[in-house]
């Protein structure tokens, strides 16, 4: 099990110790143009997180960027965690997310 997100996001934190999960630290280990798309086509626009400081950072062109290359060039904007599990994908740390894990 993965747990895709950043090391200092508390989200991502609690997924990871509740789960007992490997963490992949998106801005230590970028994520490959393949993974973002697979991830983009397994969420839709929900992948990108509208409602985080990174976002509210950016121009308006590069908010209109295809979702793929705007988290490729700006990977704290992909609303996380992303957990990966026998290749089914989850994402965010919701009370439903928890619960279909268990937890």
């Amino acid at each position: 099990m993965r747990v895709y997100g950043v090391k200092a996001c508390d989200s991502c934190r609690a997924a990871v110790k509740a789960l007992g999960a490997e963490l992949v630290d998106i801005r230590a280990t970028p994520l490959s143009e393949a993974q973002i798309a697979a991830f983009h086509d397994a969420f839709g626009e929900a992948l990108v997180n509208k409602r985080s400081t990174t976002w509210r950072g950016l121009s308006e062109a590069e908010r209109s960027m295809d979702p793929v290359a705007l988290i490729a060039a700006h990977p704290t904007v992909m609303k996380r965690p992303v957990i990966e599990k026998d290749s089914a994908l989850t994402l965010g740390w919701s009370r439903d997310v928890q619960a279909r894990y268990g937890v």
